[in-house]
Order: structure tokens, then sequence, then C-alpha cells
């Protein structure tokens, strides 16, 4: 009996479960949600302007740094983001 019973679990698991689970993970892909248009235009819109606040803050420190060069030992240490606005993805 046992002789018969682990090849019929085998295909059993091999041509119904792997089917089965890999089918399951393709339908909740197709049914996750996308990004959509508008999304996008916003992401766009976000980004744009992100970076011209970017080079305006490069720009006011420009300014600053040529009325006082030693202004950065004055102000405050702020760590700096991990995320670099140029890279584009």
């Amino acid at each position: 009996m046992e002789e018969i019973f682990i090849p019929i679990a085998v295909v059993g698991m091999l041509f119904i479960g792997l089917p089965w689970i890999v089918l399951h993970y393709v339908t909740k892909w197709r049914q996750a949600p996308k990004i959509t248009d508008e999304d996008e235009r916003l992401l766009d819109e976000l980004y744009n302007h992100a970076r011209r606040l970017d080079e305006r803050l490069g720009t006011i420190e420009r300014i600053i740094a040529a009325d006082n060069p030693d202004w950065t030992q004055l102000a405050p240490r702020v760590e700096q983001p991990d995320f670099d606005l140029t890279r584009r993805n």
C-alpha cells in the first residue's frame, strides 16, 4: 500500500498542487492595482516640483554663501536625505 501511495502523492503534488499555486499567484498578480495615467502624471508633476525646489534651495545657498562665506558653520547641521532627485527611474 505504501509503495502505491508515495507515487500518487508525488504525481498529485506535481500535476495538481504546483499548477494550482502558480495559477493562484498569477491571478493575484493580475488583480493587483496598477498605476493609472493620472497617477503617473501626478508623479511626474511631483518630481518636477521637487527638482525646482532643489534648484531654488541651491540658489538660496549660493546667495547666502556670497553674503557670508562662513554661514555653513553658523547653521545647524541637517542630515542629507538618502535619495537623489537628479536620478530618475
